[in-house]
């Protein structure tokens, strides 16, 4: 069903038009063509796996026919042996005499062997005790191993035999008399003792093989593997008998050559890996206390390491078996050995620091180059060096070092924290020039740099950038809780219920703050030998340990959008500095304007008292690009509260008042006094605004619109509600008035642009 409704849509889409009906033929065509290549490619593959199949079949048919073949053959030779049987006379007679003769044989061979047994064990001693005056060579190393190894094979004769004897317990054969007088014990308890003796030989030559070969003592090395050699062949064949024993117990009774041999596995081959083995742990464990030490002695500490390979390579291969594929049974057991310490280490967060982390994380790809010039590429060892924790441990790293750094700037924000809100102005400073600023700022840069050393330190890009990021967080967090906290501190002296209390220790932060912001920024003539301000140094120390992609795509724009941000942050904090003195020194003068008390008691006066003493006060103490600003925000927000005094109570403009001619007087005096400064120009223009508010206080009636679309053409963020206050405190105002501006306001249309004095105008 769904066959047919694929191919319905396939249709569909090919004839979507009526002219379409004229591909038919041709797609009929290349329907056809395709469906004849995929059925020559179906009889094809059909005939090939009919030939498989065909070829499987007479495969199993010429298996069967061998199988009945070999039963036909076996049938033949077992009847032949029965029929041999009857053929000759006496055979049970003649088969007993020839056992007779062969356990005959069997017995006096045991005694003979019984009877040298304690000869040939001290000639063995004898010889072991001259090879432990040379252990280095051990010349008699094979001689004791062939001697060593009949004597095994006579006590295990013995044993069985013993063991095959009815009602013989364990007891009765450990005190069984020989001839000699010797016990079963006696005997066979100083072989075990030689053959321990002899295992400690063989034991030190294994724990010493690389200096064997190192030494040139080529011999010891291939009489070891000789040994060795031949103990793996005698355990392949005991394994085989063990395994032959367990899956054919019936046939295993009755075939003498199942029944004997070696019973037990003596582990040589597997003993000569773990002393591999263990030299190598050895040696990492004494790596490990340098490495616990001192971090950057990793490198050197294992040097052993790659020596010990490279002597393998070069000089163990030939002389062991190629079977063993020595060198790559090395570097297996010892990969697995480095592996197991790393990420132990690794995760051992008690005694492994980051500086133990930094060593680990660059060790990786020195390790894998090591090995590569030993001809062993990194896709030939197993398991991965660090478990593939690479990512892990450089973000481990890495968040070390930004923990700190968020450490640090936690506690030095706590810090300043505390001395704003207890007005501790003993947490602010003079630096050389006299200007005030925090004691935190210098602490804080200090600690970045310290902290960008401990970054290059890690020579990994990813660590480096990881951490700047976090701390060009960390600069932009700190501006935020600076005006956030500014901001909260302020608010409190808006209530005219509040108190001054705190207010002067408040101004002296704001102060101190704005100038570390410009101290940020501040270079001072770099290009003679002066010195470079904290984001520019911090921009020179980052931008070596980063890559040139981050560098050109990150760090430029970060620097950029903190140096606009200290800016912007400094101009805030004159902001709100100049805003107190208006909520707190103003909070009452201003509601005067333009009242009756406005027209008999002039007020500017004293406000310009009160800025020259603020001027005098702070001028020295602030630093010099700011006290034009300081200049220009106090010029901006006299005006911005001037204006706003229109919605005074019982603010009010008759006809027959002169307030045009007292306004005049009031901007008189405020030109009067900012005239001395170097921004008076500037000033002067923005007050300029001060000609159309009068222009909508005296002009007629009809003239208002016009006026308004002035206004509107110079200042587009002027807001409709401050211009209907104004009007309100015409005494001609009316409602037809009010009416004709706001037709007038919905024809203007405006550009939007920069904002102007009049966005601040409420």
């Amino acid at each position: 069903m769904n066959d047919v409704e694929s191919a319905t849509v396939k249709l569909a889409e090919l004839l979507r038009h009526p002219d379409d009906l004229d591909k038919i033929p041709a797609l009929k065509a290349e329907f056809t063509r395709k469906k004849g290549a995929v059925d020559g490619q179906l009889r094809q593959g059909l005939k090939e796996q009919l030939e498989v199949t065909q070829a499987g079949m007479t495969s199993i048919q010429d298996g069967q026919r061998t199988v009945n073949m070999i039963k036909d053959e076996m049938m033949k030779i077992d009847k032949l042996c029965a029929e041999a049987q009857n053929m000759i006379q006496d055979f049970p007679h003649i088969n007993v005499v020839a056992q007779t003769h062969r356990n005959f044989e069997a017995v006096e061979k045991m005694k003979k062997d019984i009877d040298s047994f304690p000869e040939r064990l001290e000639q063995l001693e004898y010889l072991l005790s001259q090879d432990d005056e040379d252990p280095a060579n051990q010349p008699h190393l094979l001689q004791i191993h062939y001697d060593l190894t009949e004597l095994r094979n006579i006590r295990d004769s013995a044993m069985d035999q013993i063991r095959s004897s009815e009602d013989m317990s364990t007891e009765l054969i450990d005190n069984l008399s020989l001839e000699s007088g010797y016990t079963v014990q006696d005997y066979f308890g100083r072989l075990d003792e030689v053959i321990d003796w002899f295992d400690k030989h063989v034991g030190e030559a294994c724990i010493n093989l690389i200096e064997l070969v190192q030494a040139g003592n080529d011999g010891m090395v291939v009489r070891l593997a000789l040994v060795i050699e031949e103990e793996e062949k005698q355990d392949n064949r005991a394994k085989a008998l063990q395994d032959a024993q367990r899956e054919y117990k019936n046939l295993a009774s009755r075939l003498k050559a199942i029944a004997s041999g070696p019973k037990e596995l003596r582990g040589y081959k597997e003993k000569f890996l773990q002393s591999i083995e263990f030299v190598c742990k050895a040696r990492i464990d004494e790596a490990n206390e340098a490495f616990q030490d001192d971090p950057g002695r990793l490198e050197k500490s294992v040097k052993w390491y790659f020596n010990n390979l490279n002597t393998v390579k070069l000089g163990m291969q030939t002389l062991m078996p190629k079977k063993w594929k020595i060198f790559k049974t090395y570097c297996g057991i010892y990969h697995l050995q480095m592996h197991n310490w790393l990420v132990e280490r690794m995760d051992d967060q008690e005694s492994t620091n980051p500086q133990h982390l930094l060593a680990i994380i660059n060790w990786v790809d020195k390790y894998h180059a090591k090995m590569q010039k030993l001809g062993v590429p990194e896709e030939d060892l197993s398991p991965h060096l660090i478990d593939n924790r690479n990512a892990e441990l450089v973000r481990e790293y890495r968040q070390v070092i930004i923990k700190s750094v968020d450490d640090w700037m936690e506690r030095i924000e706590a810090s300043d924290r505390k001395n704003l809100l207890n007005r501790d102005e003993s947490a602010l400073d003079e630096d050389e020039n006299g200007w005030f600023r925090t004691k935190t700022l210098g602490d804080m840069w200090t600690m970045l740099a310290q902290q960008i050393s401990v970054a290059a330190d890690s020579q990994r890009n990813d660590v480096s950038e990881g951490v700047i990021e976090a701390m060009f967080r960390a600069l932009a967090a700190r501006q935020r809780m600076w005006e956030a906290l500014f901001e909260t501190e302020a608010s409190k002296y808006a209530s005219a219920t509040a108190t001054q209390d705190g207010l002067q220790s408040l101004q002296d932060f704001l102060v101190a703050v704005a100038n570390d912001q410009i101290n940020c920024i501040d270079d001072v003539d770099p290009d003679n030998d002066g010195r470079l301000s904290f984001l520019a140094s911090f921009e020179k120390d980052i931008s070596p340990i980063v890559s040139p992609e981050y560098a050109a795509n990150n760090v430029a724009a970060q620097v950029e959008s903190l140096r606009n941000g200290y800016l912007d942050f400094s101009f805030n904090c004159i902001k709100i500095f100049v805003s107190l003195i208006f909520t707190v020194d103003f909070r009452s003068i201003f509601q005067e304007f333009f009242t009756s008390t406005w027209y008999s008691q002039p007020r500017m006066p004293a406000i310009f008292t009160t800025f020259s003493d603020y001027l005098g006060d702070y001028e020295r103490v602030l630093h010099p690009s700011l006290r034009d600003i300081f200049v220009e925000e106090l010029a901006e927000e006299l005006l911005a509260h001037y204006l706003s005094a229109v919605r005074n109570k019982g603010a009010k403009f008759r006809r027959s008042d002169p307030f045009a001619e007292k306004i005049k007087d009031d901007v008189l005096a405020a030109f009067d006094f900012f005239k001395q400064f170097a921004s008076f120009p500037d000033i002067k223009a923005k007050w300029r605004v001060i000609e159309s508010f009068v222009n909508l206080l005296s002009a007629e009636k009809a003239a208002v619109p016009g006026v308004y679309e002035q206004l509107k053409l110079q200042y587009w963020d002027v807001q409709i509600g401050w211009v209907e206050a104004v009007l309100r405190s015409r005494d001609d105002f009316d409602r037809s008035m009010l009416n004709a501006v706001k037709a007038k306001a919905a024809e203007v249309s405006v550009e939007r642009g920069a904002e102007t004095i009049m966005n601040r105008v409420k």
